[in-house]
């Protein structure tokens, strides 16, 4: 015969809220269980001469709350294989009851009857207290588990199961990534009952000389000062929606996919630029920029009806993860080399038609340099390529060679700029057989020469003479200078 749990909420509040159908549970169970005896209907329940055994000394051995619950879900099938047994939790069993939930999953496996009763949760005592209506919005979160990605800020927010010091401390950190020190927070204890106590404290206080319980709910009100959300990327989207609507800002309303283009390719480099710098805020600063392009390009594809910033962020996010099965699947992949060429796998199964060739794909408005890395790469992932360094250099005498032979009249012309090219196309395949980008390392000479120039230009203006009063082999020696000083 398959024996019965029967798990019933003791409510949230004082002895004379419990309804009679519970009451009466309690009263007739041949062995009752209680989460905590730390309840406010406990010493009642005692003086109505009901007994009962809690799980308070659980929570003693375990360092988390998952170990807590798991062995209490275990005692409770254990019980119950010999006799049917009540369980008794605070507030109602289908509110911030992880138990209960374990239960429900595990009862068939342990062949066992899980019947759930009722019982008043604290979420209506605590928007009695609070005066505060959910249908405005409202989010009940675990305080043991709170993660800064769900929380609402525009929401009502309750934060429950904060039970002591470390835990309140933790959602302190967590709520401080996202609201000022000084916020305003409620501390609500056994609402409902004769031992109701709100207190209100500023978010940095409230880990701070704080009566905390497992009766204990945060109360976070709704953020209504707009530039606390800016972080937010809700607001973000709203303010780029705002400039392109019809009381916007005139350049923002006008621009397209096609005018904003040079503007994108401007603010890469200016981050490439902030990265080669080494200056975190720089970089953020231009990180910025680069997603604001993001951003008016996904407003200007929803203002005419084609895609959204929603579209733009699924599609990369089931990209990310289909090509990732390496770590959202099964896959093995034991170094970045095998990524990479799992990677190009899934890539090429995606594309439903093949290009006409194998350089298709390679965008057409990249810089020179990058387009001639990304050419070479692609021949030689099907074998036009060589397998040593030699005949790469004299690939590059030879073009060289060619080069100086077209120039020997020193008129340019077509032949000397394609020659020139063939130069430069010879050096970036030495700079890949090394591992070497082209671009970046000719970015980072051309900053090396700025600032030794420029360091020449701060001695010639020390010197209060122009630069026209100076010999090549006297600017040379400026520049030597530069160089010795690590310019």
């Amino acid at each position: 015969m398959t024996n019965t749990i029967t798990v019933v909420g003791i409510g949230a509040g004082d002895f004379d809220q419990l309804t009679i159908g519970v009451l009466r549970t309690l009263k007739n169970a041949p062995h009752l269980f209680l989460r905590t005896k730390e309840h406010p209907v406990v010493k009642d329940l005692e003086n109505e001469g009901i007994t009962f055994t809690s799980f308070d000394s659980i929570y003693e051995s375990h360092d988390s709350f998952d170990e807590v619950y798991q062995e209490i879900v275990s005692t409770l099938f254990e019980k119950a294989k010999e006799q049917d047994i009540v369980y008794g939790v605070p507030g109602h069993p289908f509110v911030a009851e992880r138990a209960v939930q374990l239960l429900v999953e595990g009862a068939k496996s342990h062949d066992i009857k899980i019947d759930v009763k009722g019982g008043q949760s604290f979420l209506d005592p605590i928007f009695n207290s609070l005066q505060i209506d959910p249908i405005e919005g409202f989010q009940l979160l675990d305080g043991t588990a709170l993660d800064k990605s769900e929380l609402k800020l525009t929401q009502h927010m309750l934060i429950a199961q904060v039970y002591d010091q470390f835990v309140a401390s933790d959602v302190k950190l967590t709520l401080m990534e996202h609201l000022p020190d000084e916020h305003e927070v409620y501390i609500v204890t056994a609402a409902g009952s004769t031992l109701e106590k709100i207190t209100k404290v500023p978010l940095y206080e409230l880990d701070h000389d704080m009566t905390l319980s497992n009766l204990t709910t945060v109360y976070v009100p709704p953020v209504t000062k707009e530039e606390i959300l800016y972080h937010q990327f809700e607001s973000l989207r709203s303010i780029i929606a705002t400039l392109r609507g019809p009381n916007g800002c005139p350049w923002d309303k006008k621009q397209t996919h096609q005018s904003l283009k040079p503007y994108l390719l401007e603010e890469s480099y200016e981050l490439l630029e902030a990265i080669d710098e080494e200056d975190d805020q720089h970089v953020v600063e231009e990180l910025g920029d680069v997603l604001l392009q993001v951003m008016l390009h996904a407003q200007i594809g929803e203002d005419e009806g084609f895609f959204t910033i929603d579209d733009v962020i699924r599609t990369l996010s089931e990209k990310m993860i289909r090509r990732h099965p390496h770590v959202f699947g099964d896959v093995q992949a034991e170094d970045a080399d095998e990524v990479l060429k799992n990677w190009n796998a899934i890539k090429q199964e995606e594309k439903q038609t093949k290009p006409n060739s194998l350089l298709d794909s390679i965008p057409k408005s990249l810089p020179g340099l990058m387009m001639a890395y990304q050419i070479q790469k692609k021949a030689g992932k099907v074998g036009f390529d060589w397998n040593d360094v030699a005949p790469m250099w004299e690939k590059v005498s030879e073009e060289i060679e060619e080069f100086k032979a077209e120039s020997a009249n020193e008129e340019p012309n077509e032949n000397m700029l394609k020659e020139f090219g063939d130069v430069l196309f010879a050096f970036v395949n030495i700079a890949r057989y090394y591992q070497l980008d082209p671009e970046v390392a000719l970015q980072s000479t051309n900053q090396k020469f700025t600032r030794r120039f420029q360091y020449i230009e701060k001695r010639v203006k020390e010197s209060n003479k122009a630069f026209e009063d100076y010999t090549l082999e006297e600017l040379d020696q400026y520049w030597n200078e530069a160089k010795k000083n690590g310019l």
